[in-house]
């Protein structure tokens, strides 16, 4: 049995215990630095700041943080620690070709088909689909109910938004975020947050936007 410990006391969190737990693993607790959340967090232990997790070297970790760039700077704090690779058990993934990097989270009923590689710290959301031969480099999050066609390379950091689709054979820039239920059906080589059917980049006047880049949900 592995014991894992978890950064990051939100709803992400709550997933992560959930597939560790599933997985025939235990949760040692949480760190996080909201410091109003007590001792306790979803029935485990919180031990405090992220900064403590030196003295919690026996164990593995994962971030479960949804915001992309969060992500990578506390994986770049946490230096020396052993990753956890957190794959639900209803999870769907091909027997064969296919590559997930440490620390990735991949949620229930996601599918995961052949010739895939997923990079490190990940997150494969909830019941999203991701085709055969696809690439999806480091911190990228594909969320709930999202979708993307054979031979689609997401960039690293990337966010593609609940139930959005990728078409087949195209490619989203790093640091991209594409909003809920957006379609995307050309390639995306410019840095921004695209919305609609089909997909565009927004402008000034889009107030959402707002929504979009400081959003941390599914």
């Amino acid at each position: 049995m592995r014991e894992v410990m978890i950064i990051g006391a939100s709803g992400h969190g709550k997933v992560a215990a959930d597939i560790i737990e599933k997985s025939g693993d235990r949760v040692a607790g949480y760190l996080d630095d909201n410091e109003e959340l007590g001792n306790a967090f979803f029935g485990y232990p919180l031990f405090g700041k992220v900064d403590r997790y030196i003295e919690y070297m026996q164990y593995e970790f994962v971030v479960a943080i949804g915001n992309a760039a969060i992500r990578e700077r506390i994986v770049n704090m946490l230096a020396g620690v052993r990753w956890y690779t957190a794959v639900h058990p209803s999870a769907v993934i091909a027997c064969r070709d296919v590559a997930v990097g440490e620390g990735t989270i991949i949620m229930a009923n996601a599918v995961i088909n052949p010739g895939a590689c997923i990079g490190r710290h990940c997150i494969i959301n909830t019941a999203a689909v991701v085709e055969h031969d696809n690439r999806i480099e480091d911190y990228a999050h594909i969320s709930v109910g999202a979708r993307l066609a054979g031979t689609v390379h997401i960039g690293k950091a990337a966010w593609i938004g609940a139930g959005a689709v990728v078409s087949n054979n195209l490619s989203v820039c790093a640091g991209c975020m594409v909003g809920a239920g957006c379609v995307v059906v050309k390639s995306i080589e410019e840095t921004g947050t695209y919305i609609g059917v089909p997909a565009r980049r927004m402008g000034a006047g889009d107030e959402i936007g707002t929504a979009y880049e400081n959003s941390d949900t599914d």
